[in-house]
């Protein structure tokens, strides 16, 4: 997930159906996120950067390290100001589709049904030649190109339905607080522990007035219950933001031995070592766990209420906000440290 310039949000999940994920490095997710944002100012434009490497590179190979082969395709949310495309991939096939009302996710399924607005040119042909469609009923995305049952799909468990259900509870009403709430669900299955826990969390505000700056919210540490939304607004000489970048691994770095992915080198950066420390006396000592949320969340309240003043007055001191992540950073480690020292 991530955000540019433009005001171009991208979020992907992994998803898997009939066609074979490649094991062949390629392409993963995160790399076509990222290209999208670095080469896209609509969303629609993104949309089209993605299609364009999935056709030329493919898409595939190991996205774990430290010797866990974990591969997969790929789904993605894309967003602007103005407007919203769901896209989603078996191999080089796709099919996207053009949010025009109400609420939309995505989650580890295909969820792309007969509101097909583009795609990939072979896409049916294909799914004819291998026995998937006969070529003549309404055709299906998700459920020619994988298992669901389409047809039940909005009402089976799972963290595809559960987040639609909480998204539609409050449509026409959802504000950064609702998405922040709805992130750190745990019953429904949106902000999940154990081996595949969620890693960080975002939560964009997209202004239609392009007088407005676009507000991105960033958790940049594991577990969203456990962490603080911190703002981010592109403004010209932002600060670097040292304290959640990873470390730098020269030659010895996985990514660039072959073969690939043997390690896991320490690539947590200063804020995510902080906050793991932190985690350990939330789950031990129950008094300062409950001063430390409590200050978090009293940090949270008060950096949402900053922007919130910026957007209802139209105005934004850009002096200001040049540091605005990385002191919202340095806040929330100080609440750690303090709490660990006293």
């Amino acid at each position: 997930m991530g955000a540019n310039e433009h005001g171009v949000c991208i979020g992907n999940e992994a998803v898997w159906g009939r066609e074979d994920v490649s094991d062949e490095e390629a392409l993963l997710g995160m790399d076509l996120v990222r290209l999208g944002l670095e080469r896209a100012d609509t969303a629609e434009k993104a949309l089209d950067v993605i299609v364009d490497l999935l056709e030329k590179y493919g898409q595939g190979g190991n996205c774990s390290e430290g010797g866990m082969a974990f591969s997969y395709h790929n789904s993605f949310l894309i967003a602007d100001r103005n407007e919203a495309w769901i896209l989603e991939t078996a191999g080089k096939y796709w099919a996207a589709e053009k949010v025009q009302e109400g609420v939309r996710n995505i989650s580890n399924q295909l969820s792309i049904t007969t509101k097909i607005d583009r795609e990939h040119p072979d896409m049916r042909n294909y799914a004819k030649q291998k026995g998937w469609w006969d070529g003549t009923k309404e055709f299906d995305f998700a459920a020619t190109y994988s298992y669901i049952n389409t047809a039940k799909m909005m009402v089976s468990p799972g963290r595809y339905c559960e987040g639609y259900r909480l998204l539609n509870k409050h449509k026409g009403s959802i504000t950064f607080g609702t998405m922040a709430e709805i992130l750190r669900d745990k019953p429904s299955g949106i902000n999940m522990e154990g081996d595949f826990l969620t890693t960080a969390s975002m939560v964009s505000i997209l202004p239609q007035d392009s007088s407005l700056p676009c507000i991105h919210f960033f958790t940049g540490t594991p577990d969203p219950e456990r962490s603080v939304f911190k703002p981010f607004i592109f403004v010209p000489n932002i600060s670097q933001l040292l304290d959640t970048s990873s470390p730098t691994i020269e030659f010895e770095d996985p990514v660039k031995k072959k073969p690939l992915f043997k390690s896991k080198p320490d690539r947590r950066h200063p804020l995510y070592q902080e906050h793991q420390q932190a985690l350990k006396v939330i789950d031990n000592k129950e008094e300062k766990a409950k001063t430390m949320l409590d200050n978090m969340k009293k940090l949270e309240e008060q950096l949402f209420k900053e922007m919130e003043s910026i957007l209802v007055n139209k105005h934004l001191d850009v002096d200001k906000v040049v540091n605005l992540f990385p002191q919202s950073v340095q806040d929330e480690i100080q609440i750690y440290k303090s709490n660990m020292s006293s």
